[in-house]
């Protein structure tokens, strides 16, 4: 199967490698070995490039005097490699942010914060500060925190407009183990199951998203696998993506868990046409 990648960061945010690396990386072009052994592990017909929107109260996202510059060297990158890959750009349209979005091909929508009052949080930047949001908060009510969640996460189109909804359940990228939170309680399911009601008739795709597999924090993609069957018996529309901040991941657990989403979904045509 060819694989290509639309969920992807760089150094304009917070990702590791530069743009042009993570080209580099996706066409498999360094030595001529090199890039035929590249070609046939990675064979990517297209890469989506998704900084991270700007948005004041996250030092993750990209800063504001970054966006033209990422745009340019986006638009720079896809006539270079004209006729080698095709290159989209896009950007991960944070809740919160009104960052202007009509310049992009794509728009990814993520939940990555929540806001109480002026101050916001961020619930996937460590365990410790998860668990602080909560105490805080949320008077250490663990599913008050859950239906917050789900909340933002069900009005990311209306917010957004986004084309593409993120890491559905990133809340659980430090429960894998269940200590935090119980995925099966009343609570947590008909939360998460609310959200996926309000967009489920809207023009998204959901992303299987593996980049917390890559980065250590688990062993298995978003979403969990009950929400993944309510996806599958919604009848939504589902992608693949890696979440990449690092070129070495780029089609991190493509192999594993391709048989997931129909093999159009890796096509460009898959992700821009409603």
């Amino acid at each position: 199967m060819i694989f290509a990648n639309y969920h992807t960061h760089t150094t304009f945010c917070d990702g590791k490698n530069s743009v042009e690396e993570m080209t580099l990386a996706a066409i498999g072009r360094d030595t001529p070995e090199q890039l035929v052994q590249e070609a046939i592990r990675l064979g990517c017909p297209a890469l989506g490039f998704s900084g991270h929107s700007y948005a004041f109260y996250d030092a993750a996202c990209m800063p504001k005097e970054n966006i033209r510059p990422y745009q340019a060297e986006i638009r720079r990158l896809q006539s270079a490699y004209s006729g080698q890959i095709r290159i989209l750009l896009g950007i991960e349209q944070e809740y919160y942010s009104d960052e202007p979005t009509e310049a992009y091909d794509y728009v990814i929508g993520a939940v990555h914060n929540l806001r109480h009052g002026s101050e916001y949080r961020s619930v996937d930047h460590t365990r410790e500060r998860l668990i602080a949001i909560v105490d805080d908060w949320f008077g250490g009510d663990w599913y008050a925190m859950v239906e917050e969640y789900y909340r933002l996460v069900g009005d990311l189109y209306e917010k957004t407009h986004c084309r593409v909804i993120a890491h559905f359940d990133l809340i659980e990228k430090f429960n894998e183990a269940g200590d935090l939170f119980d995925r099966t309680h009343p609570r947590y399911r008909a939360a998460a199951l609310a959200a996926l009601n309000r967009l489920k008739s809207a023009p998204v795709l959901f992303e299987i998203n593996t980049g917390a597999i890559a980065r250590g924090y688990r062993t298995s993609p978003y979403p969990d696998p009950f929400l993944l069957r309510a996806m599958q018996d919604a009848g939504v529309k589902l992608m693949l993506n890696s979440d990449c901040h690092d070129r070495r991941f780029l089609l991190c657990g493509f192999d594993q868990y391709a048989h997931l989403v129909p093999p159009e979904s890796f096509s460009p045509e898959y992700l821009l046409n409603t």
